[in-house]
């Protein structure tokens, strides 16, 4: 699969108007590039939604290809949950479920926090954005 999976941060930057951010999503589509979600996304996009936002954040939610968590995602972030946790490392539940879910379909992972995702054979593609 060729797909982009968006983490939170770079979704809620989308919604927000950061225009490098959006530039960035214009680019993948003219490259015919799929964007997709997981349910931790989506869990934490509705969690932190402003009533006015619904509209737009339900528009762009559904523009984006829907990967779904499988017993064997989950199995694979509680365990490299463990593993990093075994180095101490503590990493969110969030995070490396996430990873798992870009791992497990072959996706490269679109994030502005490079640093919460340490595994190596995940695909990162580092957003930068400029704080103002």
């Amino acid at each position: 699969m060729n797909s982009f999976l968006l983490d939170t941060n770079v979704i809620v930057d989308v919604l927000r108007g950061r225009t490098e951010v959006r530039m960035l999503m214009e680019r993948l589509l003219d490259e015919r590039r799929a964007l997709a979600s997981c349910p931790i996304t989506v869990t934490e996009i509705y969690a932190g939604m402003r009533p006015r936002e619904e509209k737009v954040t339900r528009a762009f939610m559904e523009s984006l290809q829907f990967l779904p968590i499988t017993a064997e995602i989950a199995e694979s972030a509680g365990r490299l949950k463990a593993q990093y946790a075994g180095r101490g490392r503590s990493l969110s539940f969030q995070d490396v479920t996430i990873a798992a879910v870009s791992i497990a379909y072959g996706c490269t992972l679109v994030t502005a926090n490079v640093k919460d995702f340490p595994m190596r054979n995940l695909q990162l593609y580092p957003v930068l954005v400029k704080t103002t």
